[in-house]
Order: C-alpha cells, then sequence, then structure tokens
C-alpha cells in the first residue's frame, strides 16, 4: 500500500473510537493524506466542538512534516531552530496527538491527528488509530 484509501482510514478511525471509549474521552479524529487532505473524520458524541479543528491541524501537521506533532513541537520552542513554524501552512499545532501513519514497507501514507482529552490522552487515542493501518 502506497496511498491511504477510505478502507484503511476508516479501519483507523475505528481504532481511535474504541480507545476514546475505552479512557471514557470523547474524541475528535481526523485521518489525512500526505498532503494534508482530509480522508476521514470522526467528532464522537459529546466531544468538543473546538477541538475539531485541533485534530484536523494535528493531522495536517503530521502529514506535512511525517514525525509526531510532538517532536515538531520540540523544535518550535522559542530560540528553536524552527521556532514559529506554527504559522506556517495555514496554522500547525505543535503538541502531541498527531501521528504519521505508516504502511507496512515504511513508507508514510497520511496521518492521524487527535484531540479531546489531555494531550496523553490524545497520544494513546492516536497510537491506537495509528497501529490499525
Amino acid at each position: 500500500m502506497s496511498t491511504l484509501n477510505l478502507e484503511t482510514a476508516s479501519r483507523v478511525l475505528t481504532a481511535g473510537q474504541e480507545a476514546a471509549a475505552g479512557i471514557g474521552v470523547a474524541m475528535n479524529i481526523a485521518v489525512v493524506d500526505t498532503a494534508g487532505n482530509l480522508v476521514a473524520f470522526s467528532r464522537m458524541d459529546g466531544a468538543w466542538l473546538g477541538s475539531t479543528d485541533a485534530a484536523l491541524k494535528k493531522a495536517k501537521t503530521s502529514a506535512l512534516f511525517p514525525m509526531p506533532s510532538s517532536a515538531l513541537g520540540e523544535l518550535s520552542q522559542p530560540g528553536g531552530p524552527i521556532y514559529g513554524i506554527e504559522v506556517t501552512n495555514g496554522g500547525l499545532i505543535t503538541f502531541g496527538g498527531g501521528l504519521p501513519l505508516t504502511a507496512a514497507d515504511g513508507t508514510v501514507v497520511g496521518a492521524i491527528g487527535v484531540s479531546g482529552g489531555m494531550v496523553e490522552q490524545d497520544v494513546a487515542v492516536a497510537e491506537a488509530g495509528a497501529k490499525a493501518v
């Protein structure tokens, strides 16, 4: 698999929803292709409306810069080598909850972004979703 199709994106969403339900937190979960374009999205019942945009931007961040959104955050702190990058590309989010999605052959096929809980919860749900690729 070298591209992300709807079937795979749906599997990622389902795994994320199950993980979120397991910790009792309603989440927004976005799955995007390598260009950051939306492939699938889920706003669980009761998920914060403000987290919709955050989930999309976390996914986009990890798609455009294929690394966890938190890793980009470490590099973009004041005085860091890419300070201010979060204002590029129409807005990025540089804290945890965004992860690249990688095929079995190591090819990055897209990304997942999760928002709605504490950052650690968002990361855990994103990890569960990413495993479903």
